[in-house]
């Protein structure tokens, strides 16, 4: 199977996983990925990421977060695709869920959350959103 959207499958493992109730999640690991995870990380829709070598491309290990034993993650979207872009002026980043939950936008100073990057007043593409 040719992965044309790596970063899609890494969502739909995370939903799939919290959905499930797995603690954990792997997927193969990219540098966007691992940032995507930092970010879920930061702003604390999951308790912790790790790399792991597994002596080939490694693995991006995901430590769901969950509260009162339901997942910290209600949904996860991808908003932009490869075939369909979505970019976003600073202005015209969407509020998740009343600021609840967290819009993941690519900018030229790296990815961000919707918070920093209208802080920053940089646009760029909507990665996408989580709640």
């Amino acid at each position: 199977m040719s992965m044309t959207d790596p970063v899609a499958d890494m969502l739909t493992r995370i939903r799939n996983a919290a959905a499930a109730g797995h603690r954990r999640v792997d997927m193969p690991v990219s540098k966007f990925k691992t940032e995507i995870a930092r970010l879920l990380r930061d702003n604390h829709f999951i308790q912790d990421y790790k790399v792991l070598d597994d002596g080939k491309h490694g693995i991006l290990r995901v430590y769901l977060r969950y509260f009162q034993e339901k997942s910290v993650i209600r949904e996860v979207k991808r908003v932009s695709s490869p075939g369909l872009r979505r970019y976003v002026k600073a202005t015209d980043i969407p509020r998740v869920k009343n600021g609840l939950g967290m819009a993941i936008v690519s900018t030229p100073k790296g990815l961000m959350s919707d918070k920093d990057a209208r802080r920053a007043r940089t646009g760029g593409e909507l990665v996408a959103v989580v709640w």
